[in-house]
């Protein structure tokens, strides 16, 4: 056994970590958390409220085992090395290991890996810290704010009118949306019309009458317009301005995932995901390699041992010319600055060399962190604006156009950026211009836009609520509790969702709102900084929060469940739609007096024949809706599946095969086919 234990939490980057070390070190995962709150104890939070908050601590579903090898593994090792991934979560982690796993304070060291390459890890192996006692109680505050506002609210709504949950920052995601959706509602179309000037190679807009802005709100007035042009378009202004077009810094994490967004097409989970795999290592022709460094941040900072390299190789393959500077971080609040910026680990892996490595997707991600790097750090863009300004009888008529005189970092970016050119031709000062006809259209004001994913991680960091690795999981809660659905790529409330959010504003506005939920991710921040007791902030939101509560489960109106519109066959009473644990269910009004459940009526879906009795395999459902393949025959025939069959036998042991995700295999032996 070697003398020195290295834990991470991804199984995946402990192979390649393990690589780094070689035979002194053993490298093994706790595959994220290990442990969580307990759900005893008041409102079952797993926190003694009147003991200072003081949390309970249980070992995650399935990680008994875990805790259990890990153990064996410390007792074996001279020194353990927490090695959790580099954020406040990370902290929290290894803090949890030191304590379930028993570790002393003699026999264990931290270590950050900011990125998974061979000099990376044996520099940070051999630059260990401590845990940050502040970071851990930060977060652990976070934890417990988040179980205390889920569990009783959620709890609250689930019995008045049947939501499924709250959550301090999902709740304001979700009333972002329902905000929207009602100014769209509200929204009136207002009336205008264009007047544009056709040219041979251009087209000019009506903007001005006399020097004054000019605005047009009915048919009648743009035929005014029409009717009091000439044919003599007169050039009152040619105007010529050089612009600068800057590259924008490196990628975060919250840019990462709208860029990914609106480029790419994937979804801030999917981003995070591949993102993961990129910086926990992949195997090229001769290395395992982190391809981009950690993917949870919100620095732009970019370091010198990357920056140098990257400079070098910019005025190698394109010119001096093209060398910028590196982006200065604006400083913001709320910015944590512990690490850089997302970047490839080596500006030398080009996206082409390793591509035969990657899936089609993990090259599309990791191909634009390398170029959004190498572009932030290129110089300006250089355009040619051009501005034409004509005269019709006091009617002033405007058309622009830009030609790129120096690509810049266009010169990388350029998949990622428009920069079409729109050239104009020379024309002089009181040069006459004729048209080739003049145009009036009607158009109407438009609404707000829905909110994409994109633009809601947007405006959820320019608000400073939650924090960027959390924005994933929140879009998928509103999603997965369907309070939200897709249209067009962009959230649309259910009515379950507005309702929601309404209850809890009618309740709890001063809570459930931007402002709030920015400052207590500043107080957060304030416990990681060690400025602000985590008690104190705990306690002044229970004593705030609480009151509410108890409050809401006596005034708030449960609401009444839907009729179907038939009555009971036993008491004659109206049938409700009820929601139970395993969705919802027909059931008489009268209950508890009267019991009725009407059965469900399932239609079954034909599979295949049973290969033990000549009875059907049909689609069928579990009591906690998995759907599975069973005889029609049972309880007579038990024949069952969780792969849907196919009419083949094995040709090894002749049972029945099953697909799944393309992948045909044999539900008794090891057979696939290939």
């Amino acid at each position: 056994m070697a003398k020195n234990l290295v834990i991470v939490e991804s199984p995946s980057k402990s192979k390649t970590i393990e690589k780094y070390l070689g035979n002194d070190y053993k490298v093994v995962s706790s595959k994220g958390h290990i442990r969580d709150l307990a759900t005893t104890g008041s409102y079952g939070l797993g926190v003694d409220v009147e003991n200072d908050f003081k949390p309970n601590y249980v070992p995650i579903k399935g990680k008994s085992n875990v805790i259990k090898e890990l153990k064996k593994y410390v007792k074996d090792s001279d020194m353990v090395f927490l090695a959790s991934d580099p954020d406040r979560e990370g902290e929290a982690i290894a803090w949890h290991l030191k304590d379930a796993l028993g570790i002393k304070d003699n026999n264990y060291k931290r270590v950050l890996f900011n990125e998974i390459t061979h000099d990376k890890v044996l520099e940070a192996i051999g630059n260990p810290t401590v845990i940050d006692d502040n970071l851990v109680k930060s977060q652990e505050t976070r934890r417990i704010l988040d179980r205390i506002i889920g569990f009783r609210l959620s709890k609250l709504l689930q019995r008045k009118i049947g939501a499924k949950s709250a959550g301090r920052v999902q709740s304001v995601a979700l009333k972002l949306i329902v905000d929207r959706e009602r100014e769209i509602e509200a929204f009136v179309p207002e009336e205008y019309w264009k007047i544009i000037a056709i040219f041979p190679d251009y087209e000019a807009e009506l903007f001005k009458y006399k020097d004054q802005d000019i605005e047009l709100h009915s048919e009648e007035e743009a035929n005014k317009v029409l009717d009091a042009l000439g044919e003599k378009y007169t050039v009152v202004s040619v105007e010529t301005k050089e612009k600068a077009k800057k590259s924008k810094a490196p990628f975060i994490t919250s840019t990462l995932q709208q860029e990914a967004s609106t480029k790419l097409g994937f979804s801030a989970r999917k981003t995070m995901s591949i993102a993961q795999k990129l910086y926990e290592g992949v195997d090229l022709e001769d290395e395992t390699v982190g391809l981009i460094t950690y993917m949870r941040t919100d620095s732009i900072r970019l370091s010198e041992d990357f920056v140098k390299p990257a400079f070098k190789y910019i005025e190698k393959e394109y010119g001096k010319k093209y060398l910028g500077t590196v982006k200065k971080s604006k400083k913001k609040n709320n910015v944590q600055d512990a690490h850089e910026a997302i970047r490839p680990t080596s500006v030398l892996r080009e996206p082409k060399k390793v591509k035969p490595y990657l899936t089609s997707d993990e090259f599309k991600l990791y191909s634009m962190i390398y170029k959004r790097t190498l572009a932030s750090l290129m110089a300006d863009a250089s355009v040619n604006q051009t501005t034409i300004i004509f005269d019709n009888n006091d009617y002033k008529f405007k058309t622009t156009g830009s030609v790129l005189l120096f690509d810049g970092y266009l010169k990388i970016y350029k998949d990622y950026e428009e920069s079409e050119d729109k050239v104009l031709p020379e024309v002089g000062e009181k040069e006459v211009c004729t048209t080739t006809n003049v145009e009036s259209s009607q158009h109407f004001t438009q609404p707000p836009a829905r909110y994409s994913e994109a633009k809601l991680i947007k405006e959820m960091e320019e608000l400073g609520i939650g924090r960027p690795s959390t924005y994933a999981t929140i879009i998928d809660t509103i999603k997965s509790r369907d309070y939200v659905t897709l249209e067009d790529k962009k959230f649309k409330p259910t009515l379950i969702g507005i309702e929601t959010t309404d209850k809890l504003q009618e309740f709890f506005s001063d809570l459930i709102n931007t402002e709030y939920t920015r400052d207590m991710e500043t107080d957060l921040d304030r416990i990681a900084d060690n400025e602000i007791s985590s008690v104190k902030v705990l306690k002044d939101f229970w004593s705030l929060f609480e009151p509410r509560v108890k409050d809401a489960f006596t005034d708030m109106e449960k609401k009444a469940p839907e009729e179907t519109g038939e009555s009971c066959p036993e008491c004659g009473n109206p049938l409700v739609v009820r929601k139970g644990k395993y969705g919802e269910f027909v059931a008489c009004s009268n209950y508890p007096e009267c019991k009725y459940i009407k059965k469900e009526e399932v239609q079954e879906v034909e599979i295949c024949n049973c290969p033990n009795c000549d009875g059907k395999i049909v689609e069928k459902k579990s009591r906690k809706g998995k759907i599975f393949y069973g005889c029609n025959h049972y309880p007579k025939c038990k024949t069952a599946y969780w792969d849907k069959p196919i009419s083949k036998q094995c040709p090894e042991c002749g049972s029945m095969l099953t697909e799944k995700k393309d992948v045909i295999k044999c539900s008794s032996c090891d057979y696939k086919e290939e």
